[in-house]
């Protein structure tokens, strides 16, 4: 069985004065799968030489005592070619097959790992390549899915393209409720998601308490409240 995930990454060039419109001397330049095709070899060798101190195997990382331990023989990550893109893949041997449930709990898992786990500690180690270096990420911090099989890729575009939480102080501002959930809904309706808007101004409205409204807010717009799931090199492994 094999699970496939988008891939992205941010690449800094060799060249101080490289010029890009979407190029940060400190973000780097964001790459997707498709700009990533021209270094597949290299990602990939990137990710056998970080797994090969644990065998590669995800599963001796997974403590619980259930069905998927007993099934799962092993779930080794990779970078595979998809179509005109870099994917992520993730091959699973198994037992027996798995049932929905066990699958959605597998599947859970490896998200855990992507972003907290071993794919934390990969995408701060740099890839180094002919005009610069990568830093490669197996998991987004918008709507990241893993998909069983050959990937739709217009699934993953859709994706990756969709728009990502709009940014909102919260400190140094009218910390009235009414005035916090309107300056987020204008925020919301101006990034196109009115109807994310909508939905956060309801669930506001039938909050219990300030800090759950604050806390409701800060799921559909970015506040120093927002959990912070990622961070950028030099926060070494966590597996």
């Amino acid at each position: 069985m094999k699970f496939y995930s988008p891939l992205t990454a941010d690449f800094f060039p060799n060249e101080s004065d490289y010029e890009d419109e979407f190029y940060d001397e400190y973000e780097g330049c964001p790459l997707d799968g498709h700009d990533l095709l021209q270094y597949a070899d290299a990602v990939d060798e990137a990710v056998k030489k970080d797994i090969a101190d644990f065998n590669g195997d995800l599963m001796q990382y997974y403590h619980e005592d259930d069905s998927v331990r007993s099934k799962v023989v092993s779930a080794v990550p990779s970078a595979k070619i998809c179509g005109n893109k870099l994917c992520g893949c993730l091959t699973v041997e198994l037992r027996e097959p798995l049932n929905e449930g066990e699958q959605a709990a597998l599947c859970d898992y490896i998200s855990g790992q992507y972003s907290d786990g071993w794919g934390e500690g990969f995408e701060q180690r740099d890839i180094r390549v002919e005009d610069g270096k990568l830093y490669v990420h197996f998991w987004q911090d918008h709507d990241f899915e893993l998909k069983r099989d050959v990937p739709d890729m217009t699934e993953f575009n859709k994706l990756l393209n969709r728009p990502k939480k709009p940014k909102m102080q919260l400190i140094g501002q009218d910390g009235n409720i009414f005035a916090i959930m309107g300056r987020a809904s204008r925020l919301l309706k101006s990034a196109g998601q009115s109807d994310k808007a909508k939905e956060m101004c309801g669930r506001v409205m039938a909050s219990k308490s300030y800090n759950a409204a604050l806390t409701i807010v800060s799921e559909y717009v970015e506040t120093e409240l927002t959990p912070k799931t990622r961070n950028k090199p030099n926060r070494g492994d966590a597996r």
